[in-house]
């Protein structure tokens, strides 16, 4: 059941921020939903998005300048929150890179972190909903995201390509398992058994696949991004999308770094991407 917080008239659309009592989290979570104008009982598109460490489900709305182009192609944009929020976990606020707002997008299985932490389940549940509760087509989700989202994103992805038709991300963490914040996330939400965390690193799930998305993937990473060489790896992700024979247009950027500047300005590229792979028929 939703709970609407408040709306706002965008772009002929609407851009609301709801509430919801979520099964998987046991927590009430909020996210953000736009939706473009439309003519009553249409079943549109949609793309879900998934912020980096320390964002909400307000950051994308407000930063990203993705309305006026999703008005156009009549595409509903989905943005959760990055983590539970109110969970009462020892801890949880005490770093930036771990635990509240950094979700990573995965479900904990290390006590006490395992009763809330459950993010990876929260948004296929939160796609459950909204393609009930609405106007959205469930044959026609997409998902993309940026640095921790885009880790989640294309994990996500590949693990549900039933549930999710195209990906893309903007300076993913694409080899989590290499890199400090995933070392971190990993170790205190799965445990020390590193083969374990595999099953949640976009580059060894890609390395096991072949061709999970025909169509493509999209990454673009700015050159500049002070977080290329240490945390996020797309080489890697690159690596395993060629032994994959999976297409990906990887966009390097001279003079960009981490930041919605850089999201901000290849944005219209990422959502007439997905809005072209949706509308291949399935």
């Amino acid at each position: 059941m939703l709970q609407l917080l408040g709306e706002h008239a965008c772009f002929g659309g609407v851009q609301r921020f709801y509430q919801t009592a979520s099964a998987a989290i046991g927590l009430p979570m909020r996210f953000a939903a736009y939706l473009p104008p439309h003519a009553d009982g249409a079943r549109l598109p949609a793309l879900f998005y998934l912020a980096g460490l320390t964002c909400t489900e307000e950051t994308f709305v407000i930063k990203a300048g993705a309305q006026r182009l999703a008005a156009e192609l009549g595409v509903v944009l989905i943005a959760p929150d990055t983590s539970p929020r109110g969970a009462g976990v020892a801890g949880e606020t005490d770093a930036w890179d771990f635990g509240v707002g950094a979700g990573f997008y995965i479900d904990a299985v290390q006590a006490p972190w395992n009763t809330h932490y459950r993010m990876y389940s929260h948004i296929l549940e939160l796609r459950e909903l909204v393609v009930q509760a609405l106007p959205v087509d469930g044959e026609r989700v997409g998902i993309f995201g940026h640095s921790m989202g885009g880790h989640g994103a294309l994990t996500i992805a590949l693990k549900r390509p039933d549930l999710f038709r195209s990906v893309s991300a903007f300076a993913p963490i694409a080899a989590p398992a290499r890199c400090p914040w995933g070392r971190k996330a990993f170790t205190g939400y799965l445990g020390t058994d590193e083969s374990a965390w595999l099953k949640h690193d976009a580059s060894a799930l890609m390395a096991a696949m072949q061709t999970p998305f025909p169509h493509g993937i999209l990454i673009d990473q700015g050159l500049s991004d002070k977080f290329l060489a240490g945390q996020l790896h797309p080489e890697a992700f690159e690596e395993a999308c060629r032994a994959a024979a999976q297409p990906l247009q990887l966009r390097r950027h001279a003079g960009y770094d981490h930041g919605y500047y850089f999201i901000s300005t290849y944005m219209e590229d990422h959502l007439r991407f997905h809005a072209l792979n949706l509308s291949f028929t399935a």
